[in-house]
C-alpha cells in the first residue's frame, strides 16, 4: 500500500533525472553530466513536498557546492584534508549568505559530491554550474507544469487530521463528565494540546495549496475548492481552541470532585457529531449547515438547559459557555465552507438564540 500511494511520484522523478540527463547531454555537448540529473531528483523531492522557495534554495546549494569545490580544487587540489575544508567552507559561505538549513546542507553535499566523482581533475568544468541550473530547471517545470499534486487532496487530508483529533477529543471529554472520571478528563485535555501541529500543517498545506494553482495551469480550478477550506479553517481553529479551554474547564470541574448533570456531557458528544459531520460536508459538500447545525444546535440547547435547570455553579457555566462557543465555531465553519451567506452574516448573539431556541437547524429557515 505505501509502495502504491508513493509510485506515482517516484515515477514522475524517475522522468525528470532522465529529461534533466539528456538535456544536458544535448545543450552542453559534455559526456556524463551527472549533476544535471542529481539536481532534478534533490529539486524535485523539495517542489512536491515544501514550498517553491525551499525547491529554489535547494538548487542555491547546489550551485553555490559547486562554486566552492570548484575554486578550492583550482587552488589546492584534492584529498582528504582537502575534502573537509571544502564542506567547512561551503557551509560557511551558505549561512554568510543567509542560508537556510537546506541551503547550507546541500551546499557542504554538492562539494562533496563534485570532489568524489572527479578527485584527479585540477580544476571542474565550467559546465557542472549548467549541468546543476538545468536540472533545477527540470524539476520546477515538472513540478509546476507536468506533475502538480493536487492542492485540493493535500488540504482535505490535512483538514480531515483535524477533524479526527477535535472529534476524537470531544468524545473522550464528553466520556470523562458522564462517568465523573478525572484522569479520563486529563487525558482528553492532553489530546487537545495535541492538535496544535494538526493546525500548523493545515496552514502549510493551505499555503503550498494555493502556490500551487497559481503556479500550476492544470491546478487552477482547484483554487475555489481551496478558498472554500481556507474560510472553514479560520473557525475550525477557533472550534479546536475552544475544545481546548472546554476540556482544561472539564478536567478542573472534575478534579474537584463536582458532578454535571448527565445533559452537560450529551451536549459535549453532540459537538463530537458535529465535528463528524462537518468533515463530511467539507469533504463532499451538500447541505453542509443544516446537517452541521443540528447536532450544533442541539449541544447548545441541552448545555443551557443543564445549567439553567440545576445548580448555577461557577464551573458549570464556564462548560456551557465553552459549549456554546464551539457550537457556533463550527456552525460558521460550516457556513463558510459552503458558502451560505446566512450563517454567514448573522451576528454572533442572534445565531447563538437560534441554535438555543430553534428547533430547527439554524439558519435552515432563512
Amino acid at each position: 500500500m505505501r509502495l502504491r500511494l508513493r509510485a506515482w511520484p517516484i515515477a514522475q522523478t524517475a522522468a525528470a533525472a532522465i529529461v534533466a540527463l539528456y538535456l544536458a547531454e544535448l545543450l552542453l555537448d559534455e559526456p556524463d553530466p551527472v549533476f544535471a540529473p542529481i539536481a532534478a531528483v534533490v529539486a524535485l523531492g523539495a517542489a512536491y513536498g515544501q514550498r517553491r522557495e525551499r525547491a529554489l534554495e535547494l538548487i542555491g546549494g547546489v550551485v553555490l557546492g559547486i562554486v566552492v569545490a570548484d575554486a578550492l580544487i583550482a587552488a589546492i587540489g584534492t584529498g582528504l584534508a582537502q575534502l573537509g575544508l571544502m564542506v567547512l567552507l561551503a557551509m560557511a559561505t551558505a549561512i554568510a549568505l543567509g542560508g537556510g538549513p537546506v541551503l547550507v546542507t546541500e551546499a557542504a553535499v554538492s562539494a562533496m559530491l563534485l570532489v568524489l566523482i572527479e578527485p584527479a581533475s585540477s580544476g571542474l568544468p565550467p559546465s557542472r554550474l549548467l549541468e546543476a541550473l538545468i536540472g533545477g530547471a527540470v524539476a520546477l517545470v515538472t513540478a509546476a507544469l507536468a506533475f502538480p499534486p493536487d492542492p485540493g487532496l493535500q488540504v482535505g487530508r490535512s483538514v480531515q487530521a483535524v477533524f479526527a483529533a477535535l472529534g476524537r477529543t470531544l468524545e473522550e471529554t464528553s466520556a470523562a463528565l458522564a462517568t465523573h472520571d478525572p484522569r479520563r478528563a486529563r487525558e482528553a485535555l492532553e489530546a487537545a494540546r495535541a492538535t496544535e501541529p494538526s493546525l500548523r500543517a493545515l496552514e502549510g498545506a493551505l499555503e503550498l495549496g494555493r502556490e500551487t494553482a497559481r503556479f500550476a495551469p492544470g491546478r487552477r480550478r482547484a483554487r475555489v475548492e481551496l478558498d472554500r477550506h481556507a474560510r472553514a479553517a479560520r473557525h475550525v481553529e477557533y472550534a479546536v481552541r475552544n475544545t481546548r479551554v472546554l476540556t482544561r474547564h472539564v478536567a478542573r470541574f472534575l478534579a474537584g470532585g463536582r458532578t454535571a448533570p448527565r445533559a452537560l456531557a450529551d451536549s459535549i458528544a453532540d459537538l463530537a457529531t458535529a465535528v463528524w459531520t462537518l468533515g463530511a460536508e467539507l469533504d463532499t459538500p451538500s447541505d453542509g449547515v443544516a446537517r452541521v447545525s443540528a447536532p450544533a444546535a442541539r449541544a447548545a440547547r441541552r448545555a443551557t438547559a443543564s445549567f439553567e435547570e440545576g445548580e448555577r455553579d461557577l464551573g458549570l457555566a464556564e462548560i456551557v459557555v465553552q459549549v456554546r462557543s464551539t457550537a457556533i465555531d463550527l456552525v460558521r465553519a460550516a457556513a463558510e465552507g459552503t458558502g451560505e451567506p446566512a450563517a454567514q452574516e448573522l451576528p454572533t448573539g442572534e445565531l447563538l438564540q437560534e441554535l438555543v431556541e430553534s428547533d430547527e437547524p439554524a439558519v435552515r429557515r432563512r
